[in-house]
């Protein structure tokens, strides 16, 4: 299955239905240039996923650390933890495996083996080397688990549960212990909160007050924050915000450029043609006219 836009809720958690409660497993190719936003937006989900590079190489960011994923390599993201991707070489392609923590491993199996993992501050990501016994492992896995959803055999789920098994012992085996900083986590948690209220609030006048205050920060603390993490200014991600939430807007024939800047939150329609021409290089309207003629 080909994803090109998964829904991503005001406090950017991903709404992606991971199958049932049954099988909370997820699987699924996404090509990064094909998402509606023409990258995979900053967001975050409670699941554990592993992700396998299938052609060509793309940035991760994962908690303000920038990552060069190479073919035939992947990442483990921990639940929790921001992130967003851009292709760096054209058509980058990757294969997705969103997991439920509790369904790795048996209940009685889990508290030992893989809740230290969930909690852990030091491992909000881990890079998995293809060429490697143990990450092949791993690689292996996810295909194996891709190609079991996709047929649903008899017994397919328990097929998938014996290879989540395999996966999580060799990651195990080769990551680093789990460690927890309760110093970071708390950091993290705040993070979410400042931009889940720019979410809330991203179409009203915004001041750096505000946003500090819903981090429980000063406002240099929080400018400190943003630039850690997302490596841009408060309002810097406000104005990038405003303008990945005009691209759907945009796609409506009823709307018009003065009317989608004012909606998401510029005071100006030519401030906004500017900002937008700098992040999509290309106007809005040449932006409308392109997903109406694909239309």
């Amino acid at each position: 299955m080909q994803i090109s836009h998964f829904p991503i809720g005001e406090d950017l958690k991903e709404l992606t239905e991971h199958l049932t409660v049954f099988l909370p497993v997820a699987c699924y190719e996404t090509t990064i240039s094909k998402n509606t936003y023409g990258h995979i937006p900053l967001h975050w989900h409670d699941e554990l996923q592993f992700v396998y590079m299938q052609k060509g190489t793309a940035n991760f960011s994962i908690n303000g650390d920038n990552v060069v994923l190479r073919e035939c390599c992947g990442l483990f993201i921990n639940s929790g933890m921001l992130h967003m991707a851009e292709e760096k070489t054209q058509g980058a392609s990757y294969i997705c495996l969103n997991v439920a923590a509790n369904f790795i491993l048996t209940q009685e199996l889990y508290s030992h083996y893989v809740y230290p993992y969930v909690q852990a501050s030091n491992l909000p990501y881990v890079y998995i080397e293809g060429n490697q016994d143990w990450g092949r492992i791993i690689l292996d896995a996810i295909l194996t688990i891709k190609e079991l959803l996709q047929k649903k055999q008899p017994y397919f789920e328990i097929d998938i549960s014996v290879q989540l098994s395999l996966l999580w012992k060799s990651f195990m085996k080769n990551g680093l212990p789990p460690a927890v900083n309760k110093a970071e986590s708390i950091k993290n948690e705040r993070m979410k909160q400042m931009l889940d209220w720019i979410h809330h609030h991203y179409e009203e006048k915004i001041k750096l007050a505000d946003i500090a205050a819903a981090g429980y920060l000063s406002r240099s603390e929080c400018c400190r924050y943003f630039q850690r993490i997302l490596k841009r200014s408060p309002f810097n991600y406000l104005e990038h915000y405003r303008i990945q939430k005009s691209l759907l807007l945009l796609q409506n024939e009823e709307t018009n450029i003065t009317e989608v800047a004012y909606r998401v939150g510029f005071s100006s329609t030519s401030y906004f043609i500017h900002k937008f021409r700098k992040e999509m290089n290309m106007t809005p309207l040449a932006y409308k006219k392109q997903k109406q003629n694909k239309g």
